[in-house]
């Protein structure tokens, strides 16, 4: 069983509370790890139960088994296997190539925040603009949105479009989207095909189909399954996942939902001119 590599603690710098980064890693259908998920994963490895894992993260039964589901969705290969029954009673183990993405994570952690630990120190040399201003990129860097769909994907079509630019992302082999913005903001994003960008769609725009949309452009229409349905006071969330694995986050009505149910074919719509990019270039 792996011994868990502690988090690095945070090192106070003479000017007060030092910086601390979050670090996720990316494929283009999304984040396969996250802190807490490896701290899931670990918790895991120890005492070989999804349930009981969950309470020591802390993370609800059903957060904890979307969260193992996503990871072994888009991970290369699995990270988990599971048995039912038997003599031991069941449960959850990790496999080999789990364990090692966890040291991998952990290691890059650590480095992330020893570079972190010595930005402090940088103002020392009077009159250094550039370590206000790496200090600055990286806050921006680790910024936190309230999109629920953040997408992670590689610019493959610049299409002029009357008067704006349509810009095509591939995020994965089968799945694509379109944003459309201004000549003005490519510009100063020096969009160029190939950049790999975030795309970031707010869960309200997102519209549930029960039949095929007709296709036209400005309009992300992508095919699924209907999954995730989560009651709120006020409306209903919900998952549309593409034939990838990709989730597309959406919001119905309470009476539009309760004619639907889950595993049903839909489509998920929304404006390519909702879709906002975000480059860390």
């Amino acid at each position: 069983m792996a011994t868990p590599f502690p988090s690095p603690a945070p090192v106070a710098g003479p000017a007060g509370p030092s910086l601390t980064g979050h670090l996720s890693l990316q494929t283009p259908l999304g984040g396969v790890l996250t802190d807490q998920r490896v701290r899931l994963l670990e918790a895991i490895d120890r005492v070989g139960s999804l349930n009981r894992a969950a309470k020591e993260v802390p993370l609800s039964y059903k957060a904890a088994w979307d969260a193992l589901d996503r990871m072994n969705t888009l991970a290369p290969e699995p990270l988990v296997l599971r048995s039912v029954g038997g003599a031991g009673g069941g449960g959850t183990r990790l496999t080999d190539y789990a364990r090692q993405l966890i040291h991998l994570y952990r290691a890059m952690q650590s480095s992330q925040q020893d570079v972190l630990n010595r930005l402090p120190t940088l103002d020392a040399v009077p009159g250094d603009a550039d370590a206000a201003q790496l200090r600055t990129l990286i806050r921006r860097m680790t910024m936190k949105t309230s999109a629920r769909n953040q997408f992670a994907g590689t610019v493959v079509a610049l299409t002029d479009r009357q008067g704006l630019v349509d810009v095509v992302l591939a995020l994965g082999p089968q799945d694509r989207i379109t944003a459309t913005i201004t000549p003005e903001a490519a510009l100063d994003m020096g969009l160029c095909l190939g950049d790999e960008l975030f795309a970031l769609v707010k869960a309200p725009g997102v519209s549930v189909s029960r039949q095929a949309p007709a296709e036209q452009q400005g309009l992300n229409v992508l095919s699924g399954r209907l999954a995730g349905l989560r009651a709120t006071q006020r409306h209903v969330g919900c998952s549309v996942v593409r034939p990838s694995g990709l989730r597309i986050q959406a919001v119905m009505t309470d009476e539009w939902a309760a004619e639907c149910h889950p595993e049903q074919a839909v489509w998920a719509v929304f404006p390519s001119d909702s879709v906002v990019l975000v480059s860390f270039q």
